[in-house]
């Protein structure tokens, strides 16, 4: 079977079928001559019926050509592009660049892209004087009564259990409570 006389046609009923158009069109105006006599639409004779019956059949068939003839345009069109190296991989990333291109072009994409930039000057502002407040405060908990005993307590439990050798300093006599640093450990 011909690939060129092959209905491509992926709806139709005859798919992959051979259609051979050499005496279609007299088969068609008897057929369509004898069912147009049975039942005639009102208004309409049967020499109108034949005649609309053949036009039918001519258009199917320059349906059918155009069908053919765009199928040969596609697979060459698709060759011109492997000769080419332009695989539909590479057509689609320049598709989705141009349109990327395009979206960043648009006026509602540079609003957009404004605003949130504006929110972010905001919040890095709002973070930023948040992280000095903690800064302070933590600061101002350390000068504190409280934390400096806490830490004179850790440092002392952390000579108990590590010794004099934690701190890189020299050994002395185990009896010695009392670390000797001059910046501690918290």
């Amino acid at each position: 079977m011909d690939p060129a006389s092959q209905d491509i046609n992926l709806n139709s009923p005859n798919k992959g079928l051979g259609v051979d158009h050499s005496d279609s069109l007299s088969d068609s105006s008897a057929q369509g001559a004898v069912k147009n006599s049975v039942n005639l639409p009102p208004g309409i004779t049967e020499e109108e019926a034949e005649e609309l019956q053949t036009e039918l059949t001519k258009v199917e068939e320059e349906i059918n050509t155009l069908r053919l003839v765009l199928s040969a345009k596609e697979r060459h069109a698709t060759e011109l592009k492997r000769k080419l190296g332009l695989s539909p991989l590479n057509e689609f990333r320049q598709n989705l660049t141009k349109s990327w291109q395009e979206v960043q072009t648009s006026n509602a994409y540079k609003k957009t892209q404004e605003t949130l930039s504006q929110a972010g000057q905001k919040t890095s502002a709002a973070l930023s004087t948040m992280g000095s407040a903690i800064g302070r405060k933590l600061g101002d908990m350390r000068n504190s009564a409280t934390f400096k005993s806490f830490e004179d307590k850790m440092g002392n439990l952390k000579y108990k259990v590590v010794g004099p050798r934690g701190n890189g300093e020299a050994a002395s006599s185990p009896t010695d409570t009392t670390p000797t640093q001059e910046n501690p450990p918290f």
